[in-house]
């Protein structure tokens, strides 16, 4: 059985207090901080810092509540794959990063959950960086990632190459250009993915390297959501640049225009990335297959 007094600590944190943790388990307060205790007292250390007014974590609370929550999913796996060899079923955790999952791959996990019976995918979509901290916390078998996955000791998968394009409405005026200096794009409205986002990252060292500066150009809109990034431009309320494999089909289809740059060299890898553990290696090559197939 999961300790009990670990899962009080992760619910303390979820629920930002010693009185909603105990409603959500069913214990009474003083039950709650006896748990607590006995932490401290088991690892000679304060986990929350002697403040009235709000939990904060002290640096050895933090470092408890990672391995916690590294133990919890470690036990959830192993209950999970107990029973999936009773009832000969797989579960997988697969994390995405936004970018993918504006490509095929959402599409492809699925037909392969289509042709594979036994198969259940549980899929996450969110940054590369807690993508990787679900990773390590066991909280994932697989990522499938655009961009560098920021640690080693993992297996990588080579899926695609991609690059980053700029993309426009079809009655933009650059829509009918050849090519676009990227200096002559400060006085263009923007609308592109927030600081940290991997997409948002590289276009910032694609501008060093161009002699230019984030800070040149008139960002009007961040946010993580590409669908919404391609609706806006698509309405022409201000341009983007994106990962070309996100707009692939609303290139196509004439919903946004792809204008070249003048000096090319925003190009990324598509990895799937997982522990060196994991158990089925397998089923990557036939999603890479698949995927291949749907390019």
């Amino acid at each position: 059985m999961f300790d009990a007094k670990i899962e009080t600590l992760l619910e303390v944190i979820s629920a930002g207090s010693y009185t909603r943790a105990a409603q959500r388990l069913s214990l009474t307060q003083p039950a709650v901080s006896h748990h607590m205790r006995q932490l401290e007292q088991e690892f000679g250390i304060h986990i929350f810092y002697k403040d009235k007014k709000e939990l904060r974590l002290t640096p050895e609370g933090e470092i408890l509540v990672k391995y916690a929550r590294r133990a919890l999913a470690v036990y959830r796996n192993a209950r999970q794959a107990i029973e999936d060899s009773r009832i000969c079923m797989s579960h997988i955790g697969v994390g995405i990063t936004h970018t993918v999952g504006e490509s095929c791959v959402p599409q492809v996990l699925a037909e392969y959950c289509n042709q594979t019976p036994g198969v259940h995918i549980n899929i996450v979509t969110d940054t590369i960086k807690n993508l990787y901290d679900m990773m390590r916390s066991y909280e994932l078998d697989v990522a499938i990632v655009d961009g560098q996955f920021p640690a080693s000791g993992y297996t990588e998968v080579l899926l695609d190459t991609d690059y980053l394009c700029l993309v426009v409405s079809p009655i933009h005026p650059l829509a009918r250009r050849a090519s676009v200096a990227i200096g002559a794009l400060q006085g263009e409205r923007f609308i592109m993915r927030p600081k940290g986002a991997g997409t948002r990252s590289m276009f910032e060292s694609y501008l060093s390297e161009c002699g230019a500066d984030i800070r040149d150009f008139n960002i009007i809109i961040e946010m993580d959501s590409v669908a919404t990034i391609k609706e806006l431009v698509a309405q022409d309320l201000g341009i983007s640049v994106i990962a070309h494999s996100a707009c692939r089909e609303d290139e196509q289809a004439g919903r946004l225009a792809v204008v070249p740059l003048e000096k090319p060299g925003m190009v990324r890898r598509i990895n799937m990335v997982h522990h060196q553990d994991f158990s089925h290696p397998e089923i990557l090559e036939e999603l890479r297959r698949l995927y291949i197939g749907r390019r």
